[in-house]
């Protein structure tokens, strides 16, 4: 359940960055992407690699860590001044980077689980060891 829990949270954190970049999926309202920014340019690049790095579940412990502190930012940069309630009427609608947070924040602790890259390289490595 850690996999799968990390494969579909990197494939809709995936999403993010490929909207912010490509603007894909599609929305009429997109900034144009400008990589010396914070949104939609460097937060844009750290969902799109980032997102692509849990999905394979490599480097997962020190890609979480970041991607935990760039949702915490997000958190507090553009959500908590609209509001102290993320949900809600009046709420500032910052649900999904708080659980985002804590969730890159929980694939810090534990690792990537049994099916990524990660215990893959960390597999080959113990064998090579042995001979």
């Amino acid at each position: 359940m850690l996999s799968i829990l990390r494969i579909m949270t990197g494939l809709l954190f995936l999403e993010n960055g490929t909207r912010k970049i490509f603007n894909f999926p599609p929305r009429p309202t997109a900034r144009p992407f400008d990589l010396f920014t914070l949104a939609p340019g460097l937060a844009g690049v750290l969902e799109l690699v980032g997102g692509v790095l849990i999905t394979l579940g490599l480097f997962t412990r020190p890609v979480a860590f970041i991607l935990s502190g760039e949702m915490a930012f997000a958190y507090f940069m553009s959500h908590a001044p609209r509001g102290f309630y993320p949900i809600g009427q009046g709420g500032n609608a910052g649900e999904l980077a708080i659980i985002y947070c804590f969730i890159f924040l929980y694939f810090f602790i534990v690792g990537a689980g049994a099916w990524s890259l990660d215990q893959v390289w960390a597999s080959r490595n113990a064998t090579a060891g042995k001979t």
